[in-house]
């Protein structure tokens, strides 16, 4: 639901606008379209930026439940900045994550090489945190998402997020 629903008090006079909020709104806003956000590109150093490249996410909340989808699609002018890089997240996340984790790919133009990553939420999230991918050189390796890792990311690469967590309200 998107909204806590109306404590209901005996003997109170039920209208057409209140069933209508009540029911008929919260059972559209779960099979409604999903609501689209520009995430923020960030990092733990330097500030990277999207430059000609693209970036888009979109999210469904029902409750506390997030469903996220983020996709970037690197441009010639993309810069990534210094350390761990990171996107932002649509709505806070909850205080106690209990080890949920996101999942992201990495894809190469041209070819069909690409990697899958993961990414614990910390509690409180407001951005994807540390985005592990998996090392396309050293079987087993996961490494932090830099400006080389998993490999240097070129115009038309593609960098995916996806997956569910709760949010803080």
């Amino acid at each position: 639901m998107t909204f806590a629903p109306k404590t209901w008090q005996v003997g109170e006079v039920v209208t057409a606008a209140m069933l209508n909020t009540e029911i008929r709104d919260q059972l559209n806003s779960m099979f409604g379209a999903w609501t689209t956000y520009t995430p923020a590109f960030g990092s733990t150093g330097t500030a990277p930026a999207v430059g000609n490249g693209t970036l888009t996410g979109q999210y469904m909340k029902i409750g506390r439940t997030v469903i996220l989808s983020i996709t970037f699609t690197v441009g010639s002018t993309t810069t990534f900045g210094s350390g761990n890089l990171n996107f932002s997240l649509p709505v806070t996340g909850a205080s106690a994550s209990n080890g949920v984790a996101l999942n992201a790919s990495a894809s190469r133009t041209g070819t069909q090489n690409f990697v899958m990553g993961a990414i614990p939420l910390t509690n409180n999230a407001t951005t994807t945190a540390t985005m592990w991918f998996a090392s396309p050189s050293t079987t087993g390796d996961w490494d932090a998402w830099t400006t080389s890792t998993p490999w240097t990311l070129a115009a038309g690469d593609i960098v995916r997020v996806w997956g569910i967590y709760q949010s803080a309200t």
